[in-house]
């Protein structure tokens, strides 16, 4: 079996001395490069406290510019923020909301942060339009079930966290066009691992938080608001950061940003922020369509061995994205992942089924002795 080419990046994930880590959909390893780039930051904050802030702010404007071009979007409409429910939240209780208006959301497979923006609006009158779920996901033809003429907005997550399942964004997005309704998604279970669009798939609004699958470390993210929407989001937390002029600190009454910059209140996280940006350009470096094709292929590998096994697996290849998940008929899920954690496997179990999700750097012998780890836990 020839290596991939893309495991000559191994070394900048010392992770891989201690684990089998298969666990990206959780939280994801700092690269060397990451931890190096807070590095610096916190050296200049302990040597020269702030003399040196607009080399802070040179970062934070280079994370907005990798952001957007993950994204394929303006650097304008990203605002940077501290994690995926920070994000979904600002635009929830920013949209001017009428008694009677509907969100339409599968609220029992969608993560916490996909769901409580959206529910704490029923004191604001909004309706949650349950969307039914069709194999572990959200489909065109589902959501039509549920929308009215007075859906505002669907929230959905790109790809669902407890069953892997990757929604297809262009379907709702065309038909989110079609009804004029806002399309907010939840993008951290893709970004990072997936290629998307946030034009071509005609999505309103994309939160994501940069420690899953764009290996960066918690406390940063990135918040996409399309320039066409962006004034009927009103900033709930507004400060100096807000402004126009940010450093006219005699303004009562200032003007606000007219783009996504005006979410972003005051001072980033930027030691976060450092490591974020070092993290868009190793995505950057390696490239989405690589990092996608490799990913692919170690699912695949998986998948082939552990039906081998007797496992049952999904989702389907057609509905996959970073995450495989998987059961065996007669061994317990907990049973079975405690087995494999106790062999050095980094997973999760959600919704009594193990996650495994690896990412561009995970070894093709990584995959062989996985797979003979749950050989030996299934016969044990």
């Amino acid at each position: 079996m020839t290596p991939s080419p893309l495991e000559r990046y191994r070394p900048l994930f010392p992770v891989t001395q201690h684990h089998l880590f298969l666990n990206h959909a959780a939280v994801g390893p700092a690269s060397t490069r990451v931890v190096d780039a807070m590095t610096e930051w916190t050296t200049d904050l302990l040597h020269h406290a702030g003399q040196h802030e607009e080399r802070w702010l040179e970062r934070v404007e280079l994370a907005r510019s990798l952001s957007a071009r993950l994204l394929g979007c303006a650097a304008s409409e990203i605002a940077l923020i501290r994690n995926t429910s920070h994000g979904l939240s600002l635009v929830a209780a920013g949209l001017d909301w009428k008694p009677g208006d509907g969100v339409a959301v599968a609220t029992s497979i969608e993560y916490p942060s996909n769901v409580f923006a959206w529910t704490q609006l029923r004191d604001r009158g909004v309706v949650i339009q349950e969307i039914p779920v069709v194999d572990g996901g959200v489909t065109a033809d589902a959501v039509v079930q549920v929308i009215t003429p007075r859906t505002r907005l669907l929230a959905v997550s790109a790809v669902q966290f407890a069953s892997g399942h990757r929604t297809d964004l262009h379907a709702l997005g065309a038909l989110c066009a079609e009804r004029g309704i806002l399309f907010c998604v939840d993008g951290i279970q893709a970004v990072g691992a997936t290629p998307i669009h946030v034009k071509n798939a005609r999505i309103h609004v994309l939160a994501a938080s940069g420690h899953k699958w764009m290996l960066g470390p918690p406390g940063a993210g990135l918040l996409f608001v399309d320039a066409s929407i962006v004034e009927k989001i009103k900033p709930v937390l507004v400060g100096w950061g807000s402004a126009v002029d940010p450093y006219s600190f005699e303004s009562v009454f200032p003007k606000l940003r007219p783009d996504a910059r005006k979410f972003e209140e005051g001072n980033a996280a930027y030691g976060s922020v450092y490591g974020f940006c070092a993290a868009l350009q190793l995505l950057e470096e390696v490239g989405m369509g690589a990092i996608n094709t490799r990913i692919q292929a170690v699912l695949t590998s998986m998948e082939t061995g552990l039906r081998a096994l007797g496992c049952e697996v999904g989702p389907v290849a057609a509905h996959r994205a970073g995450i495989l998940m998987f059961t065996h008929p007669h061994v317990n899920a907990q049973v079975l992942a405690d087995a494999l954690e106790a062999r050095g496997v980094a997973l999760s179990l959600r919704r009594g089924r193990l996650r495994a999700a690896p990412h561009f750097y995970t070894s093709d012998d990584e995959v062989v002795r996985f797979l003979s780890l749950v050989e030996s836990a299934v016969r044990a």
